[in-house]
């Protein structure tokens, strides 16, 4: 199985103390979004685990003690720079400072194990077509020598967005231009790019698809070699494989207004003051009326170490 800290929340930028208590430990726990009082622990082991995947967009937070997960575990870290300005992103860091980040993990992490995402791609009066290929160009030159490849995505209506971002338009022309425009500028730096969340073929482009989170990915970056898993689908196009994420809603203070695990801004607060970092769980503490049950734990691997066992014959 493998273990998310990053799609519901900034984990390696705003708790960093207590995913290294989880690693210390080697115990996590999730509640259930649909029924808090179900939780679901997890050991946090390399024999438990076969990868650990992470997402932020500020990953100095961990670096002190990072190399002690990477040394132990198979990791694949995604790193999101998109280049918006505050008005979209205010608590993102600017250009110069994310990109200092990213060469700091890659000397750490290896640049294998490191995927950029630009994402969400998303149209308005200031972010348009033209700014959007000047942005790729721009970083595509400095981002590749540090990441393995590129992942995609485009904005999507969904509930509040347009009340959050007023001017959002959602073009099919416009997301052809770009991705045209993305795939000559990844084919001149020799960058792997693909498209997550769409069925459209844009191949032609020299923009590939799948998932945001693949086996392939996780075993190219750790030389190990995982068993046929079905995709989890929960949009069209998606190949994501399915990962256990242990964050919650509604927990980052960044503020990006794009953001789609931030519905109730007002709660964030609210749940940060709940944050123990010494707790299992990344909001509260276990309590008297919960029920906690060890989740399943099945191996993705290709034999017990990740070889070919005599039931692969």
């Amino acid at each position: 199985m493998i273990i998310n800290f990053g799609q519901r929340t900034d984990i390696p930028t705003y708790y960093s103390e207590w995913l290294f208590n989880r690693f210390r430990e080697g115990v996590v726990c999730s509640r259930n979004p649909i029924f808090p009082n179900r939780v679901t622990r997890y050991l946090l082991t390399p024999d438990k685990v076969d990868a650990v995947v992470f997402c932020s967009k500020d990953y100095s937070p961990v670096f002190k003690e990072l190399s002690g997960i990477t040394e132990r575990f198979r990791t694949l870290f995604h790193f999101t720079i998109n280049g918006y300005g505050r008005d979209l992103e205010p608590g993102s860091p600017d250009e110069k400072s994310a990109l200092s980040i990213l060469a700091e993990l890659a000397r750490i992490a290896g640049k294998e194990r490191i995927f950029w995402r630009y994402d969400p791609i998303l149209f308005t009066e200031r972010y348009t077509v033209k700014f959007h290929l000047d942005t790729f160009l721009r970083m595509a030159e400095k981002i590749s020598p540090f990441v393995a490849g590129c992942i995609l995505n485009f904005a999507e209506p969904s509930l509040g967005l347009h009340e959050r971002i007023p001017d959002l338009c959602f073009g099919k022309s416009e997301r052809r231009a770009v991705l045209m425009g993305f795939g000559s500028v990844a084919r001149k730096y020799s960058l792997p790019l693909r498209l997550c969340g769409y069925g459209e073929d844009y191949s032609l482009f020299g923009v590939g698809r799948g998932g945001c989170v693949s086996l392939a990915d996780i075993a190219q970056a750790n030389g190990c070699k995982f068993r046929e898993v079905k995709a989890e689908n929960p949009r069209r196009g998606c190949a994501c494989v399915v990962t256990r994420d242990v964050g919650w809603y509604n927990t980052c203070p960044r503020g990006c207004l794009y953001c789609n695990a931030v519905r109730l801004p007002f709660e964030v607060a609210v749940n940060l003051s709940r944050h123990d970092p010494a707790s299992p769980l990344l909001i509260g503490n276990i309590g008297e009326d919960d029920t906690v049950k060890d989740g399943s734990q099945e191996s993705y691997l290709w034999g017990a170490d990740g070889q070919m066992s005599i039931f692969d014959l």
